[in-house]
């Protein structure tokens, strides 16, 4: 009807194998680019290593920073301060466990044996059945193995010293960025803003202060349910009289900030110790506490907290963690939600800019516009005559 002309069949397939083409380069680019920046990453982890658990820290101890900043105190004095009321906590937590664990130790140990000689007798009985040659022979293979891997295991020995004083000169270094980060944080954005312009430091500078927003409430945030997780199953464990309660409060109060993957370690761990120490009732009803705290975790507490601070679903935070794990091991794992919500806050901004660059929040702005002015004229023509009629009648 239009006499429009209609392109061939052959014309619309290069067409769209054209700009699939286009589009898989493209992809093959960018996954190229991801690559060498994971490459390089892992080349300067070293150094990454100490400047993003020193951000991490940084976000945490911000807020009494500030507050002693907005009541004028020298920022080198506020950091000082609050950077050894820090210390001072975390050791004197530290104080509290050690002595524990050096007194319970060999107790745990004598009921481990008694548990493995239980478990022993429980597989020589019914309906398992298994003899005391085939024990042996197991023991014997296993202490061969161990024989045969002396050197690999001194080997082991030696580089766990290498990374024990590398963990040192991370921590110290750490908390040197954490000084610097506080003290002169907030001449960061401002130095961006001069070095760059106003073009890009904008959009660059946005995207910081809402990833350390994102950052600091996701951390503050994972603290909260992790204290009220450690209070709960600490309380469960000092009623059911578990040793090494204390040790116990600490390992799930950090597991908490491993999502998911940190609860069942921590969760296992403690029920492992219920069930050497004081048999399988109390096992079982640790068990119990844990299951009842992780619902009520789950369900309530940290949909509630963090429906603001991180906004990203469950199978993110569990595919986050284990490619942070497989790659970095456990310290991947730690930073690897945070660094997911990071990533999210950016995807997100784009997401903005491309909106706003294609009109769709204009067209949004305009709609709301034009339904504000109606608005306004209805009101100013007062109640039409239907609806006076109405009242009259």
């Amino acid at each position: 009807m239009t006499g429009r002309p209609y392109p061939t069949r052959g014309r619309v397939f290069r067409t769209g194998l054209r700009s699939t083409a286009v589009m898989c380069g493209q992809m093959l680019i960018v996954l190229a680019f991801l690559f060498a920046l994971m490459w390089l990453l892992s080349k300067f982890w070293v150094i990454l290593l100490p400047v993003i658990l020193g951000i991490v820290v940084a976000t945490v101890l911000w807020p009494p920073v500030r507050w002693m900043l907005a009541h004028r105190v020298p920022p080198a004095g506020a950091t000082f301060v609050v950077l050894l009321a820090a210390i001072a906590v975390i050791g004197g937590v530290i104080g509290l466990i050690v002595p524990s664990v050096v007194d319970q130790a060999p107790q745990l140990a004598n009921q481990a044996v008694e548990g493995v000689r239980k478990v022993q007798d429980w597989v020589q009985g019914p309906p398992l059945n298994v003899g005391d040659e085939q024990i042996n022979s197991l023991v014997d293979e296993i202490t061969s193995k161990l024989q045969s891997s002396a050197s690999a295991i001194a080997s082991g020995v030696f580089s766990g010293v290498g990374v024990a004083t590398s963990a040192l000169i991370t921590l110290f270094t750490t908390l040197v960025l954490v000084f610097f980060f506080l003290k002169d944080g907030p001449r960061f954005l401002p130095w961006l803003e001069k070095t760059m312009g106003k073009g890009g430091a904008d959009h660059l500078s946005e995207i910081l202060l809402r990833m350390w927003n994102t950052l600091g409430g996701f951390i503050r945030t994972q603290a909260i349910v992790s204290f009220v997780d450690a209070a709960l199953i600490g309380i469960g464990l000092i009623v059911l009289d578990v040793p090494l309660a204390g040790v116990l409060i600490v390992v799930t109060f950090l597991g908490g900030f491993i999502p998911i993957v940190g609860a069942f370690v921590a969760g296992a761990l403690a029920v492992l110790i219920a069930l050497v120490s004081n048999g399988l009732t109390s096992a079982l009803i640790v068990l119990g506490i844990i299951l009842a705290v992780q619902q009520l975790e789950g369900n309530v507490l940290s949909p509630w907290l963090q429906a603001k601070s991180m906004n990203l679903h469950a199978v993110i935070v569990l595919l986050s963690v284990t490619l942070g794990g497989t790659l970095f091991g456990i310290t991947g794992a730690f930073l690897a939600v945070p660094a997911a919500s990071c990533l999210a806050v950016g995807l997100r901004y784009i997401l903005e800019q491309i909106a706003r660059a294609a009109g769709e929040e204009v067209a949004a702005e305009d709609e709301a516009a034009r339904e504000a002015a109606q608005e306004r004229k209805r009101r100013r023509r007062g109640p039409d005559r239907s609806d006076a009629s109405t009242q009259i009648d």
